[in-house]
Protein backbone atom coordinates (compact mmCIF):
# COMPACT_ATOMS: atom_id res chain seq x y z
CA UNK A 1 0.00 0.00 0.00
CA UNK A 2 0.99 3.42 -1.16
CA UNK A 3 2.34 5.08 2.46
CA UNK A 4 3.93 9.01 1.58
CA UNK A 5 3.83 12.10 2.19
CA UNK A 6 2.61 14.55 -0.75
CA UNK A 7 3.20 18.48 -0.91
CA UNK A 8 0.03 19.84 -2.32
CA UNK A 9 -0.05 23.58 -3.29
CA UNK A 10 -3.73 25.41 -2.94
CA UNK A 11 -3.25 28.89 -4.44
CA UNK A 12 0.03 30.38 -2.76
CA UNK A 13 -0.15 27.75 0.23
CA UNK A 14 1.30 24.44 0.00
CA UNK A 15 0.44 21.72 2.93
CA UNK A 16 2.59 18.70 4.19
CA UNK A 17 -0.06 15.57 3.38
CA UNK A 18 0.52 12.35 4.29
CA UNK A 19 -1.14 8.93 2.50
CA UNK A 20 -2.24 5.56 3.56
CA UNK A 21 -4.09 2.90 1.78
CA UNK A 22 -4.89 1.79 -1.74
CA UNK A 23 -5.32 4.54 -4.04
CA UNK A 24 -8.61 2.81 -4.89
CA UNK A 25 -9.89 2.81 -2.13
CA UNK A 26 -12.40 5.11 -0.84
CA UNK A 27 -10.88 8.41 0.47
CA UNK A 28 -11.21 9.57 4.36
CA UNK A 29 -9.45 13.07 5.04
CA UNK A 30 -8.11 13.28 8.77
CA UNK A 31 -7.92 16.72 10.03
CA UNK A 32 -5.47 17.11 13.08
CA UNK A 33 -6.42 19.64 16.31
CA UNK A 34 -4.15 21.46 18.24
CA UNK A 35 -0.84 21.32 18.98
CA UNK A 36 -0.32 18.46 16.73
CA UNK A 37 0.11 17.33 13.70
CA UNK A 38 -0.76 14.83 11.01
CA UNK A 39 1.57 12.64 13.05
CA UNK A 40 -1.29 12.48 15.39
CA UNK A 41 -3.22 10.02 13.25
CA UNK A 42 -0.17 7.47 12.45
CA UNK A 43 -1.97 5.00 15.01
CA UNK A 44 -5.14 5.34 12.63
CA UNK A 45 -4.32 5.15 9.34
CA UNK A 46 -2.89 1.56 9.18
CA UNK A 47 -5.78 0.34 10.76
CA UNK A 48 -8.27 2.03 8.28
CA UNK A 49 -6.02 1.00 5.16
CA UNK A 50 -6.09 -2.16 6.28
CA UNK A 51 -9.97 -1.95 5.67
CA UNK A 52 -9.28 -0.62 2.04
CA UNK A 53 -9.43 3.07 2.91
CA UNK A 54 -7.42 5.47 1.17
CA UNK A 55 -6.29 8.36 3.90
CA UNK A 56 -5.20 11.98 3.81
CA UNK A 57 -3.94 13.67 6.67
CA UNK A 58 -3.18 17.04 5.92
CA UNK A 59 -0.71 19.50 8.40
CA UNK A 60 -3.11 22.42 8.58
CA UNK A 61 -3.25 25.36 8.04
CA UNK A 62 -0.48 27.06 10.14
CA UNK A 63 1.24 23.71 10.89
CA UNK A 64 2.62 22.84 7.17
CA UNK A 65 5.65 25.53 6.82
CA UNK A 66 4.81 26.49 3.57
CA UNK A 67 0.77 27.33 4.75
CA UNK A 68 1.32 29.99 7.47
CA UNK A 69 0.08 33.00 6.86
CA UNK A 70 0.52 35.80 9.25
CA UNK A 71 -2.81 37.72 9.85
CA UNK A 72 -5.16 36.45 12.34
CA UNK A 73 -8.49 36.62 9.56
CA UNK A 74 -7.08 33.95 8.23
CA UNK A 75 -7.62 31.38 10.56
CA UNK A 76 -11.31 32.21 10.81
CA UNK A 77 -13.75 29.26 10.46
CA UNK A 78 -15.43 30.25 7.32
CA UNK A 79 -11.66 30.46 5.41
CA UNK A 80 -10.32 27.56 7.57
CA UNK A 81 -12.62 25.59 6.10
CA UNK A 82 -13.07 27.33 2.60
CA UNK A 83 -8.93 26.06 2.38
CA UNK A 84 -10.01 22.99 3.36
CA UNK A 85 -12.44 22.30 0.70
CA UNK A 86 -10.34 23.49 -1.72
CA UNK A 87 -7.27 21.49 -0.43
CA UNK A 88 -9.83 18.53 -1.73
CA UNK A 89 -9.99 19.86 -4.76
CA UNK A 90 -6.36 20.07 -5.25
CA UNK A 91 -5.95 16.38 -4.13
CA UNK A 92 -8.59 15.36 -6.81
CA UNK A 93 -10.67 14.52 -3.67
CA UNK A 94 -14.27 16.18 -4.56
CA UNK A 95 -15.89 14.03 -2.04
CA UNK A 96 -14.16 12.35 1.19
CA UNK A 97 -15.22 10.79 4.34
CA UNK A 98 -14.35 13.64 6.79
CA UNK A 99 -13.04 13.22 10.46
CA UNK A 100 -11.85 15.59 12.61
CA UNK A 101 -10.38 15.71 16.24
CA UNK A 102 -10.00 19.07 18.53
CA UNK A 103 -9.88 21.79 16.41
CA UNK A 104 -9.84 19.28 13.58
CA UNK A 105 -13.57 18.54 14.16
CA UNK A 106 -14.76 22.56 14.26
CA UNK A 107 -13.54 22.20 10.83
CA UNK A 108 -15.08 19.08 9.93
CA UNK A 109 -18.34 20.31 11.20
CA UNK A 110 -18.42 23.56 9.37
CA UNK A 111 -17.44 21.66 6.14
CA UNK A 112 -20.34 19.23 6.80
CA UNK A 113 -22.69 21.92 7.11
CA UNK A 114 -21.39 24.51 4.53
CA UNK A 115 -20.04 22.07 2.05
CA UNK A 116 -22.43 19.02 2.35
CA UNK A 117 -21.87 17.90 -0.85
CA UNK A 118 -18.46 17.52 -0.53
CA UNK A 119 -18.47 15.02 2.68
CA UNK A 120 -19.93 11.89 2.36
CA UNK A 121 -19.59 11.24 6.12
CA UNK A 122 -18.76 12.89 9.15
CA UNK A 123 -16.79 11.36 12.09
CA UNK A 124 -15.99 14.29 14.85
CA UNK A 125 -13.91 13.04 17.61
CA UNK A 126 -13.58 14.87 20.93
CA UNK A 127 -15.11 18.73 19.74
CA UNK A 128 -18.72 18.92 19.55
CA UNK A 129 -20.50 20.80 17.16
CA UNK A 130 -20.29 24.59 17.63
CA UNK A 131 -23.67 25.43 18.15
CA UNK A 132 -23.66 22.30 20.76
CA UNK A 133 -20.11 23.48 22.55
CA UNK A 134 -21.67 27.32 22.63
CA UNK A 135 -24.68 26.46 24.39
CA UNK A 136 -23.02 24.14 27.20
CA UNK A 137 -20.66 27.40 27.34
CA UNK A 138 -23.40 29.89 28.17
CA UNK A 139 -25.44 26.89 30.81
CA UNK A 140 -22.90 25.00 32.00
CA UNK A 141 -20.45 26.48 34.70
CA UNK A 142 -18.35 23.35 34.58
CA UNK A 143 -17.95 23.63 30.88
CA UNK A 144 -17.03 27.53 31.35
CA UNK A 145 -13.93 26.12 33.54
CA UNK A 146 -12.87 23.60 31.50
CA UNK A 147 -12.94 26.08 28.58
CA UNK A 148 -10.62 28.47 31.07
CA UNK A 149 -7.33 27.84 28.86
CA UNK A 150 -8.86 29.38 25.90
CA UNK A 151 -8.88 33.22 27.55
CA UNK A 152 -4.84 32.26 27.82
CA UNK A 153 -4.51 30.81 24.14
CA UNK A 154 -6.08 34.08 22.67
CA UNK A 155 -3.68 36.60 24.43
CA UNK A 156 -1.10 37.34 21.81
CA UNK A 157 2.62 36.97 23.52
CA UNK A 158 1.51 35.21 26.95
CA UNK A 159 0.64 32.46 25.60
CA UNK A 160 3.81 31.58 23.66
CA UNK A 161 5.86 32.46 26.20
CA UNK A 162 3.78 30.05 28.48
CA UNK A 163 3.96 27.22 26.12
CA UNK A 164 7.49 27.79 24.83
CA UNK A 165 9.39 28.92 27.80
CA UNK A 166 11.23 26.79 30.30
CA UNK A 167 12.23 24.75 27.05
CA UNK A 168 8.75 24.36 26.12
CA UNK A 169 7.80 22.76 29.71
CA UNK A 170 4.09 23.33 29.36
CA UNK A 171 3.15 22.33 26.05
CA UNK A 172 4.85 19.48 26.34
CA UNK A 173 2.99 18.75 29.59
CA UNK A 174 -0.36 19.36 27.52
CA UNK A 175 0.45 16.73 25.73
CA UNK A 176 1.57 14.41 27.46
CA UNK A 177 -1.02 11.23 28.43
CA UNK A 178 -0.49 7.95 28.22
CA UNK A 179 0.02 6.32 24.74
CA UNK A 180 1.22 9.45 23.22
CA UNK A 181 4.50 8.78 21.69
CA UNK A 182 7.65 10.70 23.44
CA UNK A 183 8.95 11.01 19.84
CA UNK A 184 5.67 12.19 18.31
CA UNK A 185 5.59 15.16 21.41
CA UNK A 186 8.79 16.38 20.61
CA UNK A 187 7.82 16.40 16.80
CA UNK A 188 5.19 18.40 18.00
CA UNK A 189 7.24 20.92 19.60
CA UNK A 190 9.83 21.17 16.84
CA UNK A 191 7.00 21.95 14.46
CA UNK A 192 5.67 24.94 16.97
CA UNK A 193 9.00 25.95 18.03
CA UNK A 194 9.88 27.24 14.20
CA UNK A 195 9.47 30.90 14.23
CA UNK A 196 5.83 32.41 13.89
CA UNK A 197 4.71 28.65 14.20
CA UNK A 198 2.91 28.47 17.48
CA UNK A 199 1.59 32.11 16.75
CA UNK A 200 -0.13 30.75 13.58
CA UNK A 201 -1.84 27.45 15.53
CA UNK A 202 -2.91 29.44 18.63
CA UNK A 203 -4.48 32.14 15.71
CA UNK A 204 -7.36 29.30 15.28
CA UNK A 205 -8.49 30.57 18.91
CA UNK A 206 -7.64 34.09 18.37
CA UNK A 207 -10.00 34.44 15.53
CA UNK A 208 -12.71 32.80 16.84
CA UNK A 209 -15.81 34.70 16.34
CA UNK A 210 -18.92 34.14 18.24
CA UNK A 211 -21.35 35.49 15.77
CA UNK A 212 -20.38 32.73 13.05
CA UNK A 213 -23.19 30.20 12.63
CA UNK A 214 -22.54 26.81 11.98
CA UNK A 215 -26.34 24.95 10.99
CA UNK A 216 -27.34 21.39 12.13
CA UNK A 217 -25.81 18.94 9.58
CA UNK A 218 -27.47 16.28 7.52
CA UNK A 219 -24.61 13.95 6.57
CA UNK A 220 -24.60 10.53 8.18
CA UNK A 221 -22.70 11.58 11.92
CA UNK A 222 -20.61 9.74 14.33
CA UNK A 223 -19.43 12.00 17.33
CA UNK A 224 -16.48 9.98 19.19
CA UNK A 225 -16.14 11.41 22.92
CA UNK A 226 -14.35 10.25 25.74
CA UNK A 227 -15.29 10.48 29.78
CA UNK A 228 -11.76 11.94 30.23
CA UNK A 229 -11.56 14.73 28.25
CA UNK A 230 -10.26 17.52 30.43
CA UNK A 231 -11.66 20.14 28.02
CA UNK A 232 -15.06 19.07 27.14
CA UNK A 233 -17.93 17.84 29.56
CA UNK A 234 -20.73 15.60 29.09
CA UNK A 235 -23.40 18.50 28.51
CA UNK A 236 -21.69 19.74 25.56
CA UNK A 237 -20.78 16.26 24.51
CA UNK A 238 -25.00 15.09 24.42
CA UNK A 239 -26.28 18.09 23.39
CA UNK A 240 -24.57 17.06 19.81
CA UNK A 241 -27.56 14.98 18.90
CA UNK A 242 -29.28 18.24 18.59
CA UNK A 243 -26.77 19.18 15.93
CA UNK A 244 -27.57 16.59 13.76
CA UNK A 245 -31.12 15.91 11.38
CA UNK A 246 -28.95 12.73 9.41
CA UNK A 247 -27.72 9.76 10.84
CA UNK A 248 -26.53 9.90 14.26
CA UNK A 249 -24.30 7.66 16.56
CA UNK A 250 -22.70 8.79 19.51
CA UNK A 251 -19.57 6.42 20.72
CA UNK A 252 -18.58 7.18 24.02
CA UNK A 253 -15.33 5.76 25.27
CA UNK A 254 -14.47 5.24 29.31
CA UNK A 255 -10.98 6.60 30.72
CA UNK A 256 -9.43 8.07 27.55
CA UNK A 257 -8.78 11.46 27.83
CA UNK A 258 -8.75 13.93 25.31
CA UNK A 259 -5.75 12.66 22.87
CA UNK A 260 -8.61 9.74 21.21
CA UNK A 261 -6.52 9.13 18.17
CA UNK A 262 -3.41 8.09 19.96
CA UNK A 263 -5.14 6.21 22.88
CA UNK A 264 -7.69 4.81 21.47
CA UNK A 265 -6.84 3.89 17.79
CA UNK A 266 -8.71 0.95 17.35
CA UNK A 267 -11.53 2.29 18.73
CA UNK A 268 -11.61 5.03 17.01
CA UNK A 269 -10.70 3.45 13.37
CA UNK A 270 -13.72 0.59 14.38
CA UNK A 271 -15.91 3.93 14.16
CA UNK A 272 -15.10 5.46 11.09
CA UNK A 273 -15.00 2.39 9.33
CA UNK A 274 -18.51 1.55 10.33
CA UNK A 275 -19.30 5.32 9.84
CA UNK A 276 -18.15 4.85 6.33
CA UNK A 277 -19.37 1.61 5.61
CA UNK A 278 -22.85 2.31 7.10
CA UNK A 279 -22.68 -1.01 9.18
CA UNK A 280 -23.76 -1.41 13.19
CA UNK A 281 -20.45 -3.66 13.85
CA UNK A 282 -18.66 -2.17 16.80
CA UNK A 283 -16.31 -3.85 19.83
CA UNK A 284 -18.28 -2.83 22.89
CA UNK A 285 -15.00 -3.56 25.05
CA UNK A 286 -13.37 -0.35 23.81
CA UNK A 287 -16.93 1.59 23.71
CA UNK A 288 -20.34 2.20 23.86
CA UNK A 289 -23.47 3.65 21.27
CA UNK A 290 -26.00 5.96 22.70
CA UNK A 291 -28.91 6.54 20.69
CA UNK A 292 -29.36 10.28 20.45
CA UNK A 293 -32.47 11.57 22.96
CA UNK A 294 -35.81 11.21 21.40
Amino acid sequence: MPVGMLQVDVGDLTFDVRTDGPEDGLPVLLLHGFPETSLSWSAVTPLLAEAGLRTFAPDQLGYSPGARPLDVDSYALPNLVQVTADLMTALDVPVAHVVGHDWGANVAWALAAWHADRVASLTAVSVPHPTAFTLAYRADPEQRERSGYIRLFRTPGDAEEALLGDGARRLRRLLEAPGVPAEAIDAYVDVLSAPGALTAALNWYRAMDATTRVAPVEVPTTYVWSDGDVAVGRTAAEACADQVTGDYRFVELPGITHWVPEQAPEALAGAIIERVAGGTVFDPARGHHHAPPS
